[in-house]
């Protein structure tokens, strides 16, 4: 990529866009530019300043969208390749030696680690790029090419997030195709489907709660793993002693690749395909579980979608408590950033009262650094129950009103 083509070019920014830049947040959003942001084409670099013209730093300009600019640095300044080589630098060096055991980890998380809008995870040798805004696409390239020698790897996949889908195929950027690979998590051993799995091919964000399964005694327990994708947690669930694992999802695809690669003892595992919104309040209601694991998809793309996602969470992490036998675990999940931390926490504890209580909350891992509030997107949260089942249903709401959908 050959910064000096880019030209950046000058945006005064208002006074509550400039408050934004000031405290590091790598968004400015579309409500806080200038009708004279209208003039840039889409992908425009710019040199951003304030009311007296004094340089904050730079920024990438988006036509659509909610993001109007994405803050690339601060300071005065101009981002070159060199500064750009040593951000990718910095962030490997970030992942320290936590990772050493794991075969599959993420070298840059976008935002999170000064990068915005870009994720690049290795799987061994092989690295998948994605690049969320076709004005990222130069600027993920580069970081692609740092990455790929510095880390010896022999393929690099650009891989299309679902967004983009459709638009461009996905291609390989170096070495041979690669559609399938193995992963190394300390005793755990599973597949990825690079070529058409979900995400960069995994879930890799999702290491600690598989790490947290491994580390339990689950000898004996029935687990249901709601919207499993292709059952990596459930394997981790009956490497740590459970009799029985029914996996659930929508997608045929995800829960045949994991039926092919994600067992042990194959008797052990259920694999269904349903709408689980419809599917799990029309379960017999003596049917019941000693863990419960929801990791429902991202429901709320936008603000106004938020309260709606707030009912379907609702109602799903209720049904899970209902389901439980006595001394049951939940393991509630929620990856839509627009529902922060502490208040879906505070949700939780309210929704799930009396019978279970909040017995831990995992942390990200180190290869998923949180660096703005809407980077807090994973939350994991484990509830235990205290006692028998609830029976009955909630006063205001009954499953006659029919199941949620997705938002």
């Amino acid at each position: 990529m050959k910064f000096s083509k880019l030209r950046p070019r000058r945006y005064q920014l208002k006074k509550t866009a400039t408050a934004v830049a000031d405290q590091g947040h790598p968004w400015i959003f579309r409500s806080h530019l200038s009708t004279a942001a209208e003039v840039f084409e889409d992908g425009q670099w710019l040199r951003l300043v304030d009311g007296a013209n004094h340089v904050l730093g730079y920024g990438i300009y988006e036509k659509e969208g909610i993001v109007g600019i994405r803050v690339l640095k601060l300071g005065e300044q101009e981002p070159t390749a060199k500064w750009l080589e040593d951000e990718v630098r910095e962030a490997i060096l970030r992942r320290g030696e936590a990772l050493r055991a794991c075969s599959a980890w993420r070298a840059i998380n976008g935002e999170n680690d000064g990068l915005p809008g870009i994720t690049f995870d290795v799987y061994g040798d092989t690295g998948v790029l994605q690049t969320y805004s076709p004005v990222l696409d130069g600027m993920g390239r580069f970081c692609a090419g740092v990455l790929r020698r510095r880390l010896g790897l022999s393929s690099v996949l650009w891989k299309f997030p679902s967004k983009r889908r459709g638009k461009r195929p996905d291609r390989m950027l170096f070495g041979p195709p690669v559609a399938e690979v193995a992963v190394q998590e300390g005793a755990l051993r599973w597949r990825a489907d690079l070529a058409s799995g979900q995400k960069s091919g995994a879930f890799l964000d999702l290491r600690c709660l598989r790490r947290w399964i491994l580390g339990q005694d689950w000898r004996g327990l029935r687990v249901l793993d709601l919207f499993s994708y292709t059952g990596v947690l459930g394997l981790a669930a009956e490497i740590a002693g459970a009799r029985e694992v029914l996996h659930v999802d929508d997608s045929a695809s995800a829960l045949e690749f994991g039926k092919q690669h994600h067992t042990r003892i194959a008797s052990r595992h259920q694999w269904i395909k349903a709408d689980i919104f419809r599917w799990f309040p029309e379960l017999p209601r003596e049917e019941v579980f000693d863990a419960i694991i929801v990791d429902p998809p991202q429901m709320a793309s936008s603000t106004t979608a938020l309260e709606r996602a707030l009912i379907a969470y609702r109602r799903l992490y209720k049904e899970a408590a209902r389901r439980l036998a006595p001394r049951g675990v939940l393991i509630a999940c929620c990856c839509t950033s627009r529902i922060q931390r502490a208040r879906l926490r505070s949700l939780l504890v309210e929704w799930l009262a009396p019978r279970l209580s909040l017995e831990g909350e995992l942390t990200t891992e180190p290869d998923h650094p949180v660096g703005f509030p809407e980077g807090d997107y994973l939350k994991i949260f484990v509830f235990r129950a205290d006692g028998p089942g609830n029976d009955g249903e909630d006063k205001d709401e009954t499953r006659s009103q029919g199941s949620p959908r997705l938002a």
